[in-house]
């Protein structure tokens, strides 16, 4: 979005446009400029009324019925917090006794807007002038929060009592941009973890940042979401958690489950598989916390290295995918495809670990026919390359 199609946008003629359009769906498009074209609209303020349709949509996912109130850029609804986790951020917060918090970094304003809706004073700052005077639109409801159109380094933090960091990790712009190294962040993660030595601090950062580059007395936490990913953040002084060091918060729906660790877990032992095998969650991964998830599901490590347990019993876990083993052999293409041939296998799910393989590749060569299901798992077991055949256990 360039300033032109903000200021039409922002102007009442553009926001009561932007109301009056229904809900977004591409197969209406060309009808939906045909209609406002012939009702007078420009072309500019109709590219930026769809485009804010086509973005309030997409963003249901993270902000829920709040996203119809809001505005974003791509770039912007990319690289936003979901509100169930900004939410988590805010509590940080207001749990330490902090009262006014400046959010460096705030992108659209997904974190400043749970901050707020928890009664803190939060200072916006963003160093891109329309992502700020989006953030501003966004905050709007709230009249304790500011918005500042700013570099997070210029800022200062001598008004506030505590400090969140988004660094931009991508290129400059609002749309197709790409992922950059923590050198080129934006502010710099030197600048942020500085930051953190003289307040309190948050600073949330890509799940796959180098752990070289984690402080040792940071709490470093990763949350996935659905399964998903999605970020990993340090957490400083009065808003880090006494003892804690790794955690992994796994969120679904509306459940919330945590394992956590003074450091990294020490890898259970390796054992022979099992009836079940388990997959671990994401966060439990980066976090380092195999080994006592292990231990909590009596299992043992598929293989050394492996990030799969393997164990005799089911055991119900929120921090781990779990499988009925129903079949173990040499992973041969041709032995695989008899053995899915006679169950009759004709939707399988492919997961592999440890092992060079193009999952769509396989599951093409392997001519599928039926109708029963199944997944198939290809790893490495005592270092030779294995095929698991299982089904999912709920």
């Amino acid at each position: 979005m360039d300033k032109s199609e903000l200021v039409e946008l922002l102007s009442p003629e553009g926001l009561r446009l932007l109301d009056s359009v229904p809900a977004y769906a591409e197969r209406d498009v060309v009808s939906t400029v045909a209609r406002l074209r012939a009702a007078g609209s420009s072309p500019t303020l109709v590219s930026a009324v769809l485009t804010q349709a086509r973005l309030r949509a997409k963003a249901t996912g993270k902000f829920g019925d709040f996203a119809s109130r809001m505005l974003f850029t791509d770039a912007g609804l990319e690289q936003a917090t979901r509100l169930p986790v900004a939410a988590l951020h805010a509590r940080r917060f207001r749990d330490a006794g902090v009262a006014r918090v400046a959010d460096l970094g705030c992108g659209i304003g997904g974190d400043a807007m749970a901050m707020s809706a928890l009664d803190l004073e939060v200072l916006a700052v963003d160093a891109d002038d329309v992502t700020a005077i989006l953030a501003s639109y966004n905050l709007a409801p709230f009249p304790a929060a500011a918005v500042e159109h700013a570099r997070a380094q210029d800022v200062d933090t001598a008004r506030v009592e505590a400090v969140f960091l988004d660094p931009a990790r991508r290129t400059t712009g609002h749309r197709d941009t790409r992922r950059i190294d923590p050198d080129a962040y934006s502010p710099p993660l030197d600048f942020a973890l500085d930051t953190a030595r003289s307040l309190p601090t948050g600073i949330k950062l890509g799940p796959g940042l180098d752990r070289d580059l984690i402080p040792n007395d940071a709490e470093a936490q990763w949350i996935s979401v659905d399964g998903a990913l999605v970020e990993m953040g340090l957490w400083f002084g009065a808003v880090s958690r006494p003892g804690i060091r790794r955690a992994a918060l796994v969120l679904s729906g509306t459940r919330a489950a945590e394992l956590v660790g003074a450091s990294d877990a020490p890898d259970a032992e390796v054992r022979s598989i099992g009836e079940y095998v388990y997959e671990p969650d994401g966060a439990v991964i980066r976090a380092r916390l195999i080994g006592d998830l292990a231990r909590s599901l009596d299992a043992g490590m598929v293989s050394e290295s492996i990030a799969w347990l393997t164990t005799d019993s089911p055991r119900p876990t929120p921090f781990a995918r779990g499988f009925r083993v129903t079949d173990t052999l040499p992973f041969d293409e041709s032995r695989v495809k008899r053995l899915l041939r006679d169950r009759r296998i004709g939707s399988l799910e492919i997961k592999k670990r440890g092992i060079d393989l193009d999952p769509a590749v396989l599951r093409k060569r392997l001519s599928l026919r039926g109708d029963g299901s199944a997944t198939l798992i290809v790893t490495r077991v005592a270092g030779r390359h294995t095929a698991l055949l299982a089904e999912r256990v709920d």
